[in-house]
């Protein structure tokens, strides 16, 4: 059933921080899902006032006291209709996601950035990997490319593929190298994972390829509908995508190169299926996990 919002009295509110209170209440009523990158329905509700209003995200508190136009209530209002009626992720709305503190463009056409894997990309993968010797890298099923693009920040001598199969998904990363102003050393290659990649090697391969399996892609929550399925649905186990990687990774890696690759929830099985893969689980002080790592001579040996 769908929800719907209760504007009654809306129009009455005066100030930013009414509509903050406002809409974490009604967040709230509506049971929303906050997976795609806030953490509460205040923090929502604070994101979508500051953003509406074309403000950006760090506004001092001292400003929320200002009071609005019935035009900027009117405005607020539909976009909190949306929310909560349409269950659009706000990131949609806004249509801007965070990774790694970098501001990037996303819509509907790929997922909203959410990977833990911003921690080893800020820390620059050490130590498993030498910052000043990182030449290649490869972002496999890019999506927005915020992963590859992240990369060139913290390796600024390294060129950087951003690879996947989708031709939206790769539209979108495009428009994400011209905003970060990377085209000479960021490039965007259309591959169903490493085919279109022949002759390619790289000292790093990072990937968040689709990972839920078929039970959990049955219980997601509205918000997830919005995004592409086939960034997300991987098979019965979750796996389908990840068996490609492991088999075919190790030819694409340089003699020091490692993987690292989310698979979330499905670890589980993944670990039943390849109980003697060392695999190498990763741990992040902002949480997350489901994220490992192996390296060449790892791959060759088992697979």
């Amino acid at each position: 059933m769908t929800v719907k919002l209760d504007t009654t009295g809306a129009l009455k509110l005066k100030t930013m921080l009414d509509f903050m209170r406002w809409g974490a209440s009604q967040f709230v009523i509506a049971d929303l899902s906050y997976s795609h990158g806030m953490s509460s329905p205040l923090d929502e509700a604070v994101y979508l006032v500051l953003r509406t209003l074309h403000l950006p995200v760090d506004t001092p508190e001292i400003y929320w006291q200002s009071k609005l136009t019935k035009e900027e209530k009117k405005s607020l209002i539909a976009i909190f209709k949306q929310r909560i009626e349409d269950r659009i992720p706000a990131a949609y709305l806004m249509k801007e996601g965070w990774f790694a503190g970098l501001q990037f463009y996303v819509d509907e056409r790929v997922l909203v950035p959410r990977s833990p894997i911003a921690e080893l990309v800020e820390s620059q993968f050490e130590p498993w990997a030498n910052p000043d010797e990182v030449e290649s890298v490869l972002d496999l099923c890019t999506g927005s490319g915020c992963i590859g693009i992240a990369c060139a920040y913290a390796f600024p001598l390294a060129n950087v593929d951003l690879s996947d199969v989708s031709e939206e998904a790769l539209e979108v990363a495009k428009i994400n190298i011209d905003q970060h102003d990377c085209a000479n050393r960021v490039t965007a290659i259309a591959s169903d994972l490493f085919v279109g990649l022949a002759g390619k090697r790289y000292d790093i391969i990072v990937s968040n390829p689709p990972y839920v399996d078929a039970e959990d892609m049955q219980g997601l929550a509205k918000e997830f509908h919005h995004e592409p399925e086939l960034g997300l649905s991987s098979g019965n186990k979750g796996l389908d995508c990840t068996r490609q990687i492991l088999k075919q990774a190790a030819s694409h890696l340089t003699e020091q190169g490692v993987l690292v690759l989310e698979v979330g929830n499905s670890q589980y099985a993944l670990v039943e299926e390849f109980p003697d893969v060392p695999f190498q689980w990763l741990e992040f002080e902002r949480g997350g996990d489901g994220v490992f790592l192996l390296t060449k001579q790892q791959l060759e040996d088992c697979f």
